[in-house]
């Protein structure tokens, strides 16, 4: 066992050290035992899964309610306890229960489905392990949230099931039941009798303009809703007249205009000025940072605003998928990012769009034509890569870079770069050292769990400034016993 010197630095994030410390896979059983005895986190030792009976009878014996919370959400727990645990006095244990379910057997969701807690039920509603039988009891709930979530996330409910969600007195469970948007895909469809019904409603009438039949008279009072929803599933309904067409092109919500847009029978002059209009109505970069100057009136307007530029960079269109050679050069983005997740597209639009000027439809193209990239494409395209809104995904993550070029990039100027390299679970030991002294905390962070990391340079990380560092390295499951014995003792346990 190596020891660690006294003079070690002391960890500056205790805390997030014992979190990291709770999830490590090589944590020693009886190490695991006095983590229990940690009170000021969230449980993470709760949801390890190689706990043991005795251990989980000593969690729940704690009456703590983050360990307690923390166990019911444990996808290991055996069904016993987890049996026991939907019996426990605080409701949000048992909702907690209903999340980690999964396929359990019939008889945890016969004990929760008549839950004294409408959270519980809740739960139940949009969980698709539920035996059809036990959730359609949840159509006649007495709790209209119940009742309302069922419609959202239950969208192939048997037709009894769905009329009487549709039919329901309560204005939020109808309007779930007929909806623009549902938890789940596809959309139900509702009864066609029932359509004429759903339309004269306002808290279903958005949801049923894409079923209605759109006679003169429908469009016109629907193009003149006050609801811009309305007016939006209008915008897009294939039986749209060029003149109600043309109307909602100058509409006010910015969003209508989006959707005429999309539209395959837009003239292409309407279509150009729709989006000159939408980019040209950008506020400043720091709108939302001083939106507190703003009246309300403007503020919604930016916000409004900038909604339709979001989802008119999102658009994808099946209708030019569908015929791409067309527009190909097209100056909207989301006209060429459509094309490039066409089939078949002819070598020389494939190379155009992969060198696109932008990144959405560069990323388009690898992604639909995986057989074209090769690992310096691949570097490419994930160096410049510049999401619509921050999310972890990135181009690396479906083309793996080699070993070779993930060493290069251990000391590439970008630090977004240098986060790849430990990727390479062989990386040199060297390239790993410097990257645990890496000035980016990602880096670091990233690093800190790699299985070459020396033991020396590993402790050193659980004293890093930044708590992300600090709980890696205390995941890590070559961290030294003597390391996890000094973290347990510094916090008294």
């Amino acid at each position: 066992m190596l020891a660690v010197s006294d003079a070690a630095p002391l960890p500056v994030h205790l805390d997030k050290v014992l979190e990291g410390l709770a999830g490590n896979p090589a944590l020693p059983p009886e190490l695991v035992r006095r983590l229990v005895a940690y009170r000021k986190g969230l449980g993470r030792v709760a949801k390890r899964p190689d706990l043991s009976d005795d251990t989980i009878a000593e969690i729940i014996a704690t009456e703590d309610f983050w360990l307690t919370h923390a166990l019911a959400l444990n996808s290991s727990l055996p069904h016993a306890f987890r049996m026991m645990l939907a019996e426990y006095p605080d409701p949000a244990v048992r909702t907690a229960v209903a999340v980690a379910a999964g396929d359990a057997p019939r008889e945890l969701f016969e004990r929760l489905i008549d839950d004294s807690d409408p959270q519980v039920r809740e739960q139940l509603a949009g969980s698709d392990h539920v035996p059809a039988d036990l959730r359609a009891r949840l159509a006649v709930d007495p709790e209209p949230k119940v009742r309302a979530a069922l419609a959202q996330w239950w969208t192939r409910a048997p037709e009894p099931v769905r009329r009487r969600l549709l039919t329901d007195p309560d204005d939020s469970v109808r309007a779930g039941a007929c909806s623009t948007y549902y938890r789940r895909i596809p959309h139900p469809v509702p009864p066609a009798d029932l359509v004429k019904t759903l339309l004269a409603d306002p808290v279903t009438r958005a949801g049923a303009v894409r079923h209605c039949t759109l006679d003169t008279d429908t469009a016109r009072r629907l193009a003149g809703d006050p609801d811009e929803n309305v007016r939006m599933e209008l915008a897009e309904h294939p039986d749209l007249s060029p003149a109600l067409r043309d109307e909602l092109a100058a509409d006010t919500d910015p969003r209508v205009k989006v959707r005429v847009f999309a539209r395959q029978d837009t003239p292409e002059p309407i279509r150009a000025a729709i989006h000159a209009q939408i980019l040209s109505a950008a506020p400043p970069l720091d709108w939302l940072t001083h939106h507190q100057d703003l009246d309300d009136d403007a503020l919604e307007q930016g916000i409004t605003g900038e909604m339709a530029r979001v989802e008119l960079r999102a658009l994808r269109l099946p209708w030019v998928t569908a015929d791409p050679l067309p527009h190909t050069d097209s100056p909207y983005v989301c006209f060429r990012a459509s094309v490039a997740m066409a089939q078949y597209l002819p070598a020389p639009v494939v190379t155009r769009l992969l060198d696109d000027e932008e990144s959405s439809v560069r990323t388009t193209m690898a992604l639909h034509a995986r057989d074209r990239i090769d690992s310096a494409t691949a570097e490419r395209i994930d160096r410049s890569y510049r999401p619509g809104k921050r999310i972890r995904w990135r181009p690396a993550d479906d083309f793996p870079l080699p070993a070779d070029v993930l060493r290069r990039l251990a000391t590439d100027p970008d630090p977004r770069m240098r986060q790849l390299a430990p990727r390479d679970a062989d990386l040199p030991v060297e390239s790993v050292r410097l990257l645990a002294v890496d000035p980016d905390e990602t880096v670091r962070s990233l690093i800190a769990a790699h299985p070459r990391l020396p033991a020396q340079d590993l402790t050193r990380l659980l004293a890093d400034s930044s708590a992300s560092v600090a709980t890696a390295a205390a995941g890590n499951p070559n961290l030294p016993c003597a390391d996890m014995l000094k973290i347990l003792a510094l916090a008294g346990l």
